[in-house]
């Protein structure tokens, strides 16, 4: 019995756990702290958007077999200039994406240390070489799956917790039915929407699901269990988003937040009391570490695939792009800069990235020659297009407040 229900469970609850990491933590606690339950509607859109587009990545790699960049070379393969400039883009996407990312994990590991010891420490670089140090060691033996079980229990075990504070924090329901389905733009609310979606709908998460199912499953025959498994891990990854934010919510009227990690354990001293702390902190470093372990693997995977260097996983080039993406995260993650700000924009970048990874998907989801039967209907013809349409405005936006940050 048993054996028969984790027959069908699979790489979308691996996906899930990632995404339920330290930048969710972060960015749907200040998003609640911020807004209360007013940009619960982004939560929304972002698990729909997950929906859609893994579902088109792991369609497309199952039916053809093979990894995305490899689909992409295919279809382009008498088109060198198109070729190599969507080879490109995806490249840019997830090196650039998981390096802002990477940094995120790891600054989310380092102050899971820092809760779980009750203060701030001197050495940052020293602090940050810990996750980044157990990090290198999981990805130099890449025997990791052991440990990453073992972290990905102790986000559940968090997530479980968020689950029932927000249930015992008493939101109000009219409130709350209210920030889901009523959509609103507070004041400065613009990069919270996008770390929303950032956090959920994550570049690197694309090329790894499509990666794993090939390993999980038989190709196309077997499509529906992995779609099964991406509806049901998603769906809850999402429930637990929006417990998070509605733990945050519950300290939105309290002056003085500075939003860091002391406050957002407010969000669980309903369940947890003084202990709330130490809890979180246990849960941003599991989480921390758990992505820092594959993030660095998914561009590293991603650039095989671009460049066809083969599947040894001790290749020199394939070892060099996990290595420097997580050299750049232990760098950034030791600035100094708070953990809050520096999470938030690793989700902000990865909203921007994210319409490029949608068009490609589209592209090739829309190819008859490679999806024959399993080509885009109409139906999901509109939903994606939908989906391309919102991710690319507000991947615009983000830009220009980017650069409006920069300059000014």
């Amino acid at each position: 019995m048993s054996k028969g229900i984790f027959k069908h469970i699979g790489p979308a609850t691996l996906v899930t756990a990632a995404f339920i990491g330290p930048g969710t933590i972060t960015v749907c606690s200040v998003a609640g702290i911020q807004y209360g339950y007013q940009l619960m509607w982004a939560m929304i859109l972002s698990i729909i958007a997950t929906l859609v587009i893994q579902e088109l990545a792991i369609r497309i790699s199952m039916v053809t077999g093979k990894g995305l960049p490899q689909v992409v070379k295919e279809v382009t393969k008498d088109k060198n200039l198109l070729k190599w400039g969507m080879i490109g883009l995806i490249f840019s996407a997830v090196v650039i994406g998981n390096a802002a990312y990477e940094a995120g994990n790891l600054t989310g590991a380092i102050g899971g240390i820092e809760s779980i010891m009750g203060s701030k420490q001197e050495s940052r670089f020293l602090l940050a070489l810990i996750p980044g140090g157990v990090a290198f060691l999981f990805l130099v033996a890449g025997s990791y799956k052991l440990i990453e079980r073992l972290l990905i229990a102790c986000v559940v075990l968090m997530s479980v917790a968020f689950i029932v504070s927000a249930i015992l924090s008493r939101p109000s329901m009219i409130d709350l039915v209210k920030g889901l389905f009523i959509p609103r733009f507070p004041d400065g609310s613009i990069f919270k929407i996008l770390g929303l979606i950032g956090t959920t709908v994550v570049p690197y998460n694309i090329f790894l699901h499509a990666n794993l199912v090939n390993e999980k499953w038989n190709g196309k025959e077997e499509l529906a269990y992995a779609k099964k498994d991406l509806y049901i891990s998603v769906f809850l990854g999402g429930i637990i988003s929006m417990c998070i934010i509605i733990c945050g919510a519950s300290v939105s009227q309290q002056e003085g937040v500075a939003l860091d990690f002391n406050e957002l354990a407010m969000g669980l001293e309903p369940l947890l009391g003084k202990y709330a702390l130490k809890f979180l902190g246990l849960g941003l470093l599991a989480a921390g570490l758990s992505s820092a372990i594959t993030a660095p693997l998914a561009a590293a995977y991603v650039a095989r695939d671009c460049f066809d260097w083969g599947k040894n996983k001790k290749d020199i080039r394939f070892m060099a792009v996990w290595c420097i993406i997580l050299a750049i995260g232990v760098v950034v993650s030791a600035t100094g800069y708070r953990p809050t700000e520096i999470i938030q924009f690793a989700q902000v970048a990865n909203g921007i990235l994210l319409p490029i990874m949608v068009i490609v998907l589209i592209y090739l989801a829309n190819q008859s020659s490679v999806m024959g039967i399993y080509k885009n209907n109409l139906k999901q013809h509109v939903v994606s297009g939908c989906i391309a349409i919102v991710s690319i405005v507000l991947g615009l936006i983000g830009i220009n407040k980017v650069f409006d940050f920069l300059v000014f």
